[in-house]
C-alpha cells in the first residue's frame, strides 16, 4: 500500500502549534497514522459537507479532508470539541 502525503491549511499549523504539548503528540500521532490508514476507526464523515472527515482524541478533534486520486490527505482544522466545527469550509484540492 502507497502511503498517502499528508498537508496541513495554515489554519491547522497555527491550531496545532497552539495545543498543549501532551495533546499536540497525541494529535500528530493520529496525523502519521493518517498516511497509511486515510479512514480509521472511529472517524465519521461530517454530515453536510462533500468530503471532510473528523477524528477524535480526548476533548480535539481533526478535521480532514481526503483526496484518493491523487494520494493526499489535507488537515483542514484542529481544536477542541467546542468551536472545531464552527464555520467550517468545505475544502477543495
Amino acid at each position: 500500500m502507497i502511503p498517502y502525503r499528508i498537508e496541513f491549511a495554515k489554519p491547522a499549523i497555527k491550531q496545532l502549534a497552539k495545543l498543549p504539548q501532551n495533546i499536540r503528540q497525541r494529535v500528530s500521532d493520529w496525523i502519521e497514522t493518517l498516511a497509511v490508514v486515510t479512514r480509521p476507526a472511529g472517524c465519521k464523515k461530517l454530515v453536510d459537507t462533500e468530503s471532510l472527515y473528523r477524528l477524535r482524541e480526548g476533548d480535539y478533534r481533526i478535521i480532514y479532508q481526503v483526496e484518493d486520486d491523487v494520494l493526499l490527505v489535507l488537515v483542514v482544522r484542529i481544536g477542541h470539541r467546542g468551536d472545531v466545527y464552527r464555520n467550517l469550509p468545505d475544502v477543495k484540492v
